[in-house]
Parts: C-alpha cells; sequence; structure tokens
C-alpha cells in the first residue's frame, strides 16, 4: 500500500505549476544570455535553447523579446534584492547605529553595483536609447524596480538613518554616483573596494547625517 508521501509524489502537477516552472525556466535562460552575451546575443532562439522550450512554449508566455528581456532583468534584480538584503544585515549584526555603521552600508551598497543584475540592466538601458520599443516596455519595470530597491535601502540603512531630514538626498546622490563610477568596470578589471569614490561617499554621508565635525573626527579614527 502506498505511503501518503508517495502518493502526493505521484500526483500529477497541474497546469499552473508546469507553466510557472517553464515561465521560471526562460526567464533564468535570459538572465544568462544577456549577461553572458549582451543585448544583441540575447536572442529568443539562443534563450529557448538555454531553457530547452519550444518555440511555441516560449512565445506563449514572452509574445515579444524586448518584453522578454525587461522581465527577465526584473526577475534577476529582484532575486538579488532579497540576497542583498539577508547578506547586508548579516554583514551588519552588532553595528551601533553611528558614523562606523554609515562607513558600512556605503561599503556593502556599493558592491550590490558590481552584481549580474546591474550589468544586465545597462544592457537594456543602453540599447533602449535607440529602441522606442524596448524603451516603452522598460519605463515602467524600471520605476517598480526603483521603488523597491529604495525600500531595500531604507531597510539596509535602518531607521536611524532613515529618519534624518537628509537622507532621501544621500540616497539619490549615493544611488547616482555608484552607478555612474560602475560603468568603467565594464572594461577596467580592478577591486571595487580600492575605488577612490569610496572614501568621498563616506565622507559625504558622515557629513551629511552627523555634521562635519563628528565626520572629521570618524575619518581621522
Amino acid at each position: 500500500m502506498a505511503q501518503p508521501a508517495q502518493r502526493a509524489r505521484a500526483t500529477p502537477r497541474s497546469r499552473e505549476e508546469r507553466s510557472a516552472d517553464s515561465r521560471a525556466l526562460i526567464l533564468d535562460a535570459a538572465v544568462e544570455c544577456l549577461v553572458e552575451h549582451g543585448y544583441s546575443g540575447a536572442s529568443t532562439l539562443a534563450i529557448q535553447a538555454k531553457a530547452g522550450v519550444s518555440r511555441g512554449r516560449l512565445l506563449h508566455h514572452f509574445p515579444s523579446r524586448d518584453g522578454l528581456l525587461v522581465a527577465a532583468a526584473q526577475h534577476l534584480a529582484s532575486e538579488r534584492l532579497t540576497r542583498t538584503q539577508e547578506r547586508v544585515a548579516e554583514a551588519l549584526t552588532g553595528e551601533p547605529a553611528g558614523p562606523r555603521r554609515v562607513d558600512r552600508c556605503v561599503e556593502l551598497l556599493w558592491l550590490t553595483f558590481h552584481e549580474p543584475h546591474f550589468w544586465a540592466a545597462m544592457e537594456l538601458w543602453t540599447a533602449a536609447r535607440t529602441n522606442p520599443a524596448l524603451a516603452a516596455a522598460l519605463r515602467p519595470a524600471e520605476r517598480s524596480l526603483r521603488k523597491a530597491i529604495h525600500e531595500v535601502a531604507d531597510r539596509i540603512w535602518g531607521p536611524a538613518v532613515v529618519t534624518h531630514p537628509r537622507y532621501e538626498e544621500l540616497r539619490e546622490l549615493l544611488f547616482t554616483s555608484m552607478r555612474g563610477a560602475a560603468l568603467p568596470y565594464a572594461f577596467e578589471q580592478r577591486p571595487p573596494g580600492s575605488d577612490r569614490h569610496v572614501r568621498l561617499w563616506k565622507s559625504i554621508a558622515r557629513t551629511l547625517l552627523f555634521g562635519e565635525d563628528q565626520a572629521r573626527q570618524a575619518a581621522q579614527k
């Protein structure tokens, strides 16, 4: 007589479960193609082959290539945001609020601009400059992702910083500056931690949050 666990394993998956599995396979394959080969190399044929699905299955989920690539980039970013939040929370465990924690937050945030989701986004942003259809698909997705990034950043910094009157100014400055500073790493092989901007970002963050005197004292320790 079959045990309950055996009967559960023998139960066929529903159509919805199979569809969700196929969609996940396609998104993962699209992410790999986008990161490995760039926008021009992430063709639907390459994605289909990597995912191991039929042409009809791919088109059922994603009728357009640009829609698929945008969804793939968002899929990767969402997964990475969750992992980043967990990793940063662990790295900051036991670190009290103050200039030293702010320095550590700057270091950890900077590292997120060297992960696959950033380069996938860069491929799409660059292509969207001359591709109106891609730009139209990317724009609302990026607004949604930016909101999610802000929410994760807020949790990383913690309430002591988030409630500061100049926090939003700092968050925006770091986000845009780090994004720009990361671009040369597309063709330069050097350790991000030694980037000269890191020291500058720390100094700016300390000054905005704690004033010049405390920032100067923290820098001298």
